[in-house]
């Protein structure tokens, strides 16, 4: 499983971005995908996750009702991180991340997901 995320990039306070993760070589029927950060000195930080069918969706207490987890409409392993809002303290790396599961589910927990893509720095300065 190879994951690969872009989008960050420098936006000041108020305003938004959105990052994408793009995964390939997934064979697995259910899995969960999921977006973490971690801030310099910092633990990692589980932001959101998706579920791959019936979508579960779960957010990290931080982001909730400013970022939104989603999946592309035509391609079920591109996930998308809509960030409204941002504020300083959400400048961090961000990671997307895929789990395994024998159901549909995913995790928040950054032990739980068993692939990880490369960051993308995400900082939020006026």
């Amino acid at each position: 499983v190879q994951l690969q995320a872009f989008g960050g990039g420098l936006v000041q306070p108020g305003g938004s971005l959105r990052l994408s993760c793009a995964v390939s070589k997934l064979t697995l029927n259910y899995y969960g995908l999921g977006w973490f950060r971690q801030a310099p000195g910092k633990e990692r930080e589980g932001v959101a996750c998706i579920s791959s069918h019936e979508p579960d969706l779960y957010y990290g207490d931080s982001v909730k009702g400013r970022f939104t987890i989603s999946r592309d409409n035509f391609n079920d392993t591109v996930v998308y991180l809509q960030m409204d809002n941002l504020k300083p303290e959400d400048t961090a790396v961000y990671y997307c991340a895929a789990r395994r599961t024998i159901l549909s589910d995913c995790s928040i927990t950054a032990k739980d997901n068993n692939y990880w893509g490369q960051g993308t720095q995400v900082t939020v300065s006026s």
